[in-house]
């Protein structure tokens, strides 16, 4: 499942990364106030490349900095792209936090940052940063070697403190003024309560209200939730007794950011024991949260399962919760002011460790059981799943490690989650959890054996060689010592794949052969296991049976049809248009790399795509269309730094790219043939795609031939004695 471009964050949003339609959705275009700073911001920006809006919690800094950045989209060639990261504890995940907000896909094994700097460098872009406070010393670095290697860049962040970098303007955002506040508190009201208006009645209440609450907003949304039971002069009363209380008569001894936590507390105190009791446990959470996940962690003697939903919606009509929908379902949010104040009463009952420990729990069975709903027909959700939850993911891995003898969860955890890493497109940070998790010692158990395997594949997809022998040997010597059968087939797997791609396709054959005679032996039927039998046949075929390479990919499309898998499906079908193409039949290859390459762009899969639209571009040519299939070569071409895999060089894989060249060459000529690599090269991923599969041979004009295209009967052109392949049995005709 291709990772989802996040949608603009709503006002109770404080930000999920992504794009920034131009579009807002009614929420934001009810945005009132505001203007006078929306235009200093905006001249702000106008003098400077960092802006950072600064202010109390709950005054609008990301509202105020997500609407500038909408309303400003069309001034940046390469658009808007905002990241939160009040979700992110771990400083090492900054990188890939800002890689996520800008679409990116990088399968190598190079640092995040370079990726991140390579792809910012002529880029005329606006990046939004909110909720850095938490991780100021590592964001204001990342930001200063973004802003000086990337010299179009623009940032604006958003947060309680600046970034204190040189060249940096603050803008203090202020609370609103006494006739905004107003206008705010009536729409939220109105919200709450459809029949609230603002009458001659309770408009001095109002007026009060919002001079009590300082024109806060959030304060003010608090406060207008409490209109469902309330009326405007008791909710005026009752927070007026809390001021008091606290301050005795002088009204200047409370500070804003005290003022906030006042209204905070208060509506705490308004709270029913069980709305109090979810709201400090609700603060385990990380980003958003599913009613399944709340009834089963935050239930208990004191707060039964069957009445949390009835509790939930308590905390949902009076603001302290939020909604979202999302592609995985209905899902749950906590602003981070109101989480915080949640986490404090957690502390002060003493349950937080014990809350961590049943949050970490939760999330190790539901990356289980994705694992196992992986190899069904319910993929593309275990993808979208997985994707909402990584946050709390992420903090089950982070509780693991600082919990003593606890080291082989956080294994088992990173290990599990090797689709995530590997048929989500996310290997880089998969990298970053298995070496992390792997630098803690722990007995070679079952659990350290798989993050051992997971590393040597996650290393072979990269292009790192040396980094997956070390792993996958260290796997297969351990396992043999502990007698795991299971490791012992998966490090035999992944050492084959490794032959496969350095083109020891005979080595690969003898792996892969064992590794599925091992497979089995233990039962084991899975997502990889059908992968293990495509690199066979990949093998196979390299090796010039085509026709047996092409029967085990049929086993495998049948299984796949019948257990709804879709991600090893794109590899079959790449292997059985390989083997089309090489008899003669592009019509043929093309309906089979179609499904292929539309497969893999969904599940974000670099490797799979580029390697199904070179083959795609190879049956253009071999059809006549010369012209197209440079432009879908060149598209093919710049995809290919992205990839870890150090296919350019392969003599196998090579091959589709090497033919085509050869035949669009031929068919153009020098000058036109590297016109089309250069229009392809502009597109990005998603034309790229979208081009490929949009038509077919018939819907585009034929360049005239320049010089006989390939035979007619078989469809096969031979290659040049001097790029055959020799010396290890692979084919010579296509």
């Amino acid at each position: 499942m291709r990772r989802p471009q996040h949608p603009f964050p709503s006002p109770h949003d404080p930000g999920r990364s992504g794009a920034v339609p131009g579009n807002l959705p009614a929420e934001l275009n009810r945005f009132v106030g505001r203007e006078d700073e929306l235009a200093g911001l905006g001249q702000l920006l106008n003098e400077s490349r960092l802006v950072t809006v600064v202010g109390v919690g709950g005054v609008g800094k990301t509202r105020c900095a997500t609407r500038i950045a909408a309303l400003w989209e069309k001034r940046y060639c390469d658009g808007v792209r905002m990241v939160e990261l009040s979700a992110i504890h771990d400083a090492g995940l900054l990188e890939h936090a800002l890689i996520d907000a800008l679409g990116l896909t990088d399968h190598t094994s190079r640092p995040p940052r370079t990726t991140l700097l390579e792809h910012l460098a002529g880029r005329q872009l606006l990046l939004v940063i909110d909720g850095f406070e938490h991780l100021v010393d590592a964001c204001a670095e990342l930001v200063r070697e973004l802003l000086r290697r990337a010299p179009r860049l623009r940032v604006l962040a958003a947060g309680r403190l600046p970034l204190e970098l040189d060249g940096e303007l603050t803008f203090p955002l202020t609370p609103m003024t006494d006739e905004d506040a107003m206008l705010l508190f009536a729409e939220r009201a109105a919200a709450v309560q459809p029949e609230f208006r603002l009458t001659d009645g309770n408009r001095a209440a109002a007026r009060e209200l919002c001079r009590r609450l300082d024109g806060i907003p959030l304060a003010l949304e608090l406060a207008a939730g409490r209109l469902r039971a309330l009326s405007t002069e008791q909710v005026l009363q009752r927070l007026d007794d809390r001021f008091r209380l606290l301050t005795g008569t002088s009204r200047s001894a409370l500070a804003r950011h005290q003022t906030l936590r006042t209204a905070i507390g208060w509506s705490h105190e308004l709270c029913a024991p069980e709305q109090r009791l979810l709201w400090a446990r609700l603060s385990v959470f990380a980003g958003q949260f599913d009613l399944e996940a709340v009834e089963y962690i935050c239930s208990g003697a004191d707060l039964p399962a069957d009445s949390v939903l009835d509790v939930l919606t308590g905390l949902l009509t009076q603001s302290v919760v939020v909604r979202e929908d999302s592609a995985a379902g209905t899902r749950y949010r906590m602003l981070d002011t109101v989480r915080e104040y949640g986490a404090e009463w957690l502390a002060a009952t003493g349950d937080t460790d014990r809350l961590r420990r049943r949050h970490r729990d939760w999330f190790l069975g539901l990356a289980t059981w994705c694992e196992l709903d992986w190899f069904s027909p319910r993929q593309g959700e275990v993808a979208a799943r997985v994707e909402s939850e990584l946050p709390n993911l992420r903090r089950a891995m982070e509780c693991s490690l600082e919990s003593p003898g606890e080291t082989h969860l956080a294994q088992y955890l990173a290990g599990t989650l090797w689709f995530l890493w590997v048929g989500c497109g996310r290997l880089s940070e998969g990298r970053h959890w298995l070496g992390h998790v792997l630098a803690e010692e722990a007995p070679y158990d079952s659990s350290r054996l798989k993050a051992l395997w997971v590393l040597g594949h996650v290393a072979v997809l990269q292009g790192d060689p040396v980094g997956a022998i070390a792993a996958l040997q260290e796997c297969r010597d351990e396992a043999d010592r502990a007698g795991d059968a299971t490791a012992l087939a998966y490090a035999a797997h992944r050492t084959g794949c490794l032959a496969l791609v350095t083109d020891d396709v005979v080595r690969a054959q003898e792996l892969l052969a064992e590794a599925l005679g091992r497979y089995r032996e233990i039962g084991e039927l899975n997502s990889n296991v059908l992968m293990a039998q495509i690199e066979l046949a990949m093998a196979i075929g390299f090796h010039g049976d085509l026709d047996r390479a092409a029967t085990i990919c049929e086993e495998v499309r049948e299984v796949c049809e019948d257990h709804g898998e879709r991600w090893a499906l794109s590899y079959a079908l790449y292997v059985l248009a390989y083997a089309a193409l090489q008899r003669g039949r592009p019509d043929r290859a093309r309906d089979l790399l179609g499904e292929s390459l539309a497969i893999g762009h969904a599940f974000h899969d670099l490797l799979g795509s580029v390697l199904a639209l070179e083959l795609l571009a190879l049956a253009t040519a071999v059809e006549g269309d010369a012209a197209e299939a440079a432009v879908l070569q060149g598209a093919a071409d710049r995809i290919w730094p992205s990839v870890g895999l150090p296919l350019f060089g392969s003599a196998y894989y090579g091959q589709p790219r090497a033919r085509c060249e050869e035949l669009a060459r031929r068919e153009l000529g020098d000058g036109p043939y590297e016109s089309g690599l250069r229009a392809g090269g502009r597109l990005d991923l998603d034309a790229a795609v979208a081009r490929a599969l949009a038509s077919g041979p018939a819907d585009r004009p034929r360049t005239p031939s320049r010089s006989p295209g390939p035979p007619t009967g078989s469809g096969r052109t031979r290659r040049p004695a001097a790029s055959r392949t020799t010396g290890r049995g692979g084919p010579e005709r296509w």
